[in-house]
């Protein structure tokens, strides 16, 4: 069986890492996109990017003033009980991870009605799933508000086809990319429905940027899109240059036979991900 403790404990120890830590292949990303920016205050820009996350991990300092909310996506395996309590669990941990660490709380208590601050940065977003085998796979993301309001979803006509999601993506960058703290890290979900497909989307933002997919229709289309993205010109801090996205990773999945959802979820520059085993006991 799962242990609600070695859950919380895996995303307390998480979120106080990724606020610090530059994801090593977002780093190996931006260090090769500095050797390949045509724009000298792009590389400029990169250069800062890679100072400030050298400084953050010397300092245990927050990579960002935003330190995002936090998103937990839990894959159980089939052969293992949820345990109960988990939803509290895991606020709790982040509450802990959030106070002990000093990181900046950015949760209110309702989007609409009620805007004042929890002050704890709870709670935290849950997702639960199975996945086959034992134990778990705890997946942490710290979303920061700019990258996030930067996302889209659209429901395409299946008659668009990749030409249609390349140009949705595309789009979507034009309209908000720069407001993102490129150079981003680019999210596209494809089918599902209008509630489903968002979620494909951040999940895609799992995947570093040195794990290529193993489907080379999805690798091919992947390049594409990011080949049209850098073509945008936007560039690093969107000051101009040939680095508007490091990496587009792309998850699809089946979906209605009048529809083709897609969704962009746009990363920022310090893209705070990461997943951790978890053995049940």
């Amino acid at each position: 069986m799962l242990s609600t403790r070695a859950i919380a404990d895996a995303v307390k120890e998480a979120v106080a890492r990724l606020a610090c830590s530059l994801r090593p292949d977002v780093r190996s990303a931006l260090e090769q996109a500095l050797r390949s920016e045509t724009s000298e205050r792009g590389r400029r820009v990169i250069e800062m990017l890679l100072e400030n996350a050298a400084v953050a991990e010397r300092d245990a300092a927050p990579l960002c003033q935003d330190t995002g909310t936090v998103w937990v996506w839990v894959e159980a395996g089939e052969d293992e009980c949820v345990p109960a309590g988990l939803p509290e669990a895991i606020d709790a941990a982040v509450r802990d991870a959030y106070r002990e660490s000093g990181l900046r709380m950015s949760v209110v208590k309702d989007a609409l009605l009620d805007r004042t601050n929890t002050g704890d940065n709870t709670p935290a977003l849950l997702d639960v799933s199975w996945r086959p085998g034992s134990g778990a796979t705890v997946h942490v993301m710290l979303k920061g508000g700019g990258s996030d309001n930067a996302s889209v979803v659209q429901m395409l006509p299946p008659s668009a086809g990749e030409d249609g999601v390349v140009d949705a993506v595309v789009r979507a960058v034009e309209a908000k990319g720069a407001s993102a703290c490129p150079p981003l890290v680019i999210g596209v979900g494809v089918g599902g429905t209008f509630d489903t497909v968002g979620k494909l989307s951040k999940r895609a933002l799992l995947r570093p940027l040195d794990a290529p997919a193993a489907d080379p229709r999805v690798r091919d289309l992947e390049a594409r899109i990011l080949v049209a993205v850098n073509a945008t010109g936007i560039g690093p801090a969107g000051l101009g240059g040939s680095t508007t996205a490091l990496g587009v990773r792309l998850v699809s999945a089946p979906s209605h036979i009048a529809a083709l959802p897609v969704a962009v979820n746009l990363g920022c520059c310090a893209m705070r991900a990461t997943s951790v085993e978890v053995r049940g006991a």
